[in-house]
């Protein structure tokens, strides 16, 4: 459902994290500034009194009793909301759910989902959950939990009700755009204890799917790396990166993953309200598959964390990045503590891949862009993106529309059916037309920018 964080050991340490709201950001425990109320001036103070009045006009007459702390979290709420998407109030349990799941564990269906119209919208589910297992795909609606219409909800009181306590179940309503008729389907909770890396050996190349950047996913990538060439016996002939619906995680650990594949050179930078206001992380010395081909598979459910993975490796020309566009999620979020058990997220920064992009709106667009054949309704499906929220921010250098446009177009390249490809036994076309593409690049990585045009008619490896 969400992502968060646990306790840093510095106040300084970076994060990154998806939330309920469907926001992947950069995320830094802080304390609370009290210089800014240096900042309030008369006219602040004006405002802050027209804000007392109304407060005191709804205590005194309202048509029943309302106590200061709901009022109070109320117009919290309602001013961060006109900011934008990404920016919230954390009650404290909304605070301690953040610092619990960054470390990757908790019951639930295996969502990432967001608030429109009232309504819950599916960003992603999570590889081999009870979400993903019956089905439920980005852009889907929850309508009804439990046969009780949500529509008032705040996104927060819909996660709480589809949580609950491992092996029992749920009903959910669920509408798809281009279904006439919405979907009844009951979920077991589980634990969702979310790996961040799996890895398997397909035709001597290394695959390695990155479910989310949780704690020590740059830890486990090296770790999965070592066991594709120990199964193996000797070093893969290449590696595939596998993005797709990962909404994001801890931005250390986004870092962490980019450098194992990087032996020098920025991977990405934040920058602030104020021109000064720039962090940058690098790479260290050292590429742990010391230069063979590298993939990195993407799609629309892949966000902010995943595209700075992507965004580097792209720019630093180590990977030739393939799929569908990315999410588009390119501000950065830091969390202020109010209190020991309260906190305030706010959108503080928009980060930078190394050649200077904003992600923001525009998402990564693939060197080569493949769609999910083998997904029967992968035509009808509809792709939500960051641009689809309601006061995005919107990218400071003018995203080229006819780029966002060529994203929807069909590609007269790719044409074979989910049958045709099901017949063939394959069952992910995108893995499939990646392991098709390392097999042509071969050892050179000086190639990889030369690999951009698609196959011919894509045939099955014995």
């Amino acid at each position: 459902m969400t992502e968060s964080t646990k306790t840093p050991a510095s106040p300084k340490r970076r994060f990154a994290f998806w939330q309920g709201a469907a926001a992947l950001s950069t995320l830094a425990l802080v304390p609370l500034a009290t210089g800014a109320m240096a900042t309030v001036d008369s006219k602040t103070t004006e405002e802050i009194q027209r804000f007392m009045d109304v407060f005191l006009e709804v205590k005194a007459n309202y048509v029943e009793p309302v106590s200061d702390d709901k009022l109070i979290e109320g117009a919290i709420n309602g001013m961060l909301a006109s900011l934008d998407p990404h920016s919230g109030y954390l009650d404290a349990r909304d605070y301690s759910t953040l610092r619990t799941q960054t470390d990757g564990e908790y019951g639930g269906l295996g969502l990432s989902v967001t608030m429109e119209d009232g309504v819950v919208k599916v960003i992603a589910p999570t590889a081999d959950t009870p979400a993903d297992r019956a089905g439920i795909k980005a852009g889907d609606y929850i309508t009804h939990i439990n046969k009780q219409l949500i529509f008032g909800m705040t996104l927060d009181e819909a996660v709480e009700q589809m949580r609950g306590r491992p092996g029992t179940e749920v009903e959910i309503t669920v509408v798809r755009e281009g279904q006439d008729k919405p979907m009844e389907l009951t979920l077991k909770r589980e634990i969702i204890d979310v790996k961040p890396v799996k890895w398997e050996v397909k035709d001597d190349v290394g695959v390695l799917t990155i479910a989310s950047f949780s704690a020590d996913a740059g830890r486990d990538l090296r770790a999965a790396m070592v066991a594709v060439e120990k199964s193996l016996g000797h070093k893969p002939r290449g590696w595939i990166v596998d993005l797709r619906s990962n909404p994001g995680g801890l931005l250390d650990e986004a870092v962490s993953v980019s450098d194992v594949f990087l032996d020098r050179g920025e991977i990405v930078s934040q920058r602030g309200r104020r021109k000064n206001d720039i962090e940058r992380f690098f790479a260290e010395p050292g590429d742990l598959a010391q230069g063979a081909p590298l993939i990195v598979l993407i799609d629309a459910g892949s966000a902010s964390a995943s595209e700075i993975v992507a965004g580097a490796l792209q720019d630093q020309h180590r990977a030739l990045i393939m799929g569908e566009r990315s999410f588009g999620k390119g501000s950065v979020q830091t969390v202020l503590p109010l209190t020991d058990t309260t906190a305030l997220r706010l959108t503080t920064a928009r980060y930078y891949t190394p050649s200077g992009r904003s992600v923001q709106e525009g998402g990564i667009e693939p060197d080569i862009r493949v769609p999910q054949l083998s997904d029967p309704d992968y035509k009808d499906r509809p792709r939500f993106r960051e641009s689809d929220l309601r006061r995005h921010l919107i990218n400071e250098k003018k995203v080229d529309n006819s780029l966002l446009e060529k994203d929807e177009k069909d590609d007269p390249r790719f044409t074979a059916t989910a049958e045709e490809l099901k017949a063939k036994g394959i069952e992910d076309y995108q893995l499939y037309y990646a392991l098709q593409t390392i097999g042509r690049i071969g050892p050179s990585t000086s190639r990889m920018a030369q690999a951009t045009k698609p196959a011919a008619k894509p045939t099955t490896r014995n």
